[in-house]
């Protein structure tokens, strides 16, 4: 089965037009989501409208509310709602380019696929992916779908175009309101050392398809089992190790010795000696 595109259209650069097609980059992960059964009857869990002191309500006499004080809203129906609606418009203009580094991580929601709807658009798509790449910019516009407007931007990713949909200003807080009581100091020069050895050591290349949700696969082999069960309820493992209460506090420096494989005094001589191959590094 094809993909379905989320949105087709022009993209526009002051009088140049490239009909695009937008695909989702992402897709939902392997969630489980469980069901409340009435367990002696065997029947699912279903749940009524309700209005305090009323009752059951009919569907037909539910309207939208927003709340502007304790207890009291503004009432509005579906007719008034729609009639704010962004139209939906199929023309992206990027109407400013920013430097690739400037915009936080914080901003990046969701990205998509940008491909050229035909050939006769992929020479004009070509020169904007190849702009964008030499001047190390990224373009943004908004999106106009489904009723609302969507900061966006694009930039090069491979043969290709990635258009990522952006958070606006109103929702990300800001990072100095979490960070300020964190102190400023300079790191001990020795740990940074360990540390920086002990990164070196771990680093190699992107892999995803390395790491699991391990909760996700311990619910799946749950499930499995007790289906294999028929229905019988799984007996916890008396000889499992038991989960670990507390903890004490490990000396950094000794966990990060650990970590790397080093010892304890007799191995003093080998942060020094990685330190000034460090050094060494930085002079070069």
């Amino acid at each position: 089965m094809a993909a379905r595109a989320f949105w087709q259209g022009q993209l526009r650069l002051a009088l140049v037009s490239i009909p695009v097609e937008v695909y989702p980059a992402t897709r939902s992960g392997a969630a489980i989501s469980f069901h409340q059964i009435h367990e002696p009857s065997g029947k699912r869990i279903r749940y009524e409208k309700v209005a305090p002191g009323v009752g059951p309500v009919d569907r037909e006499e539910i309207v939208k509310g927003y709340e502007v004080s304790r207890g009291n809203y503004v009432l509005l129906d579906d007719e008034e709602i729609e009639s704010v609606r962004i139209e939906s418009r199929k023309t992206l203009e990027l109407v400013q380019f920013v430097g690739s580094d400037e915009i936080d991580v914080l901003y990046y929601e969701k990205p998509y696929f940008v491909v050229p709807a035909d050939d006769l658009a992929e020479d004009a798509y070509i020169v904007l992916r190849e702009a964008l790449r030499q001047t190390r910019t990224v373009g943004l516009g908004q999106l106009s779908v489904r009723g609302r407007e969507q900061l966006v931007s694009l930039k090069p990713c491979g043969r290709g175009l990635i258009m990522e949909v952006l958070r606006y200003a109103d929702e990300v807080q800001r990072a100095q309101n979490w960070f300020r009581d964190i102190p400023t100091r300079d790191a001990d020069p020795e740990l940074l050392d360990l540390a920086a050895s002990l990164i070196e050591k771990k680093t190699a290349r992107f892999a995803p398809d390395k790491f699991h949700d391990r909760y996700v696969d311990a619910l799946h082999a749950l499930i499995d089992k007790k289906v294999k069960a028929k229905g019988e309820r799984i007996i916890e493992d008396p000889d499992a190790d038991p989960a670990p209460k507390g903890g004490n506090v490990i000396d950094l420096m000794a966990a990060l010795k650990q970590s790397l494989g080093t010892g304890g005094d007799e191995d003093q001589g080998r942060p020094r000696k990685r330190a000034a191959s460090s050094s060494r590094r930085k002079r070069a």
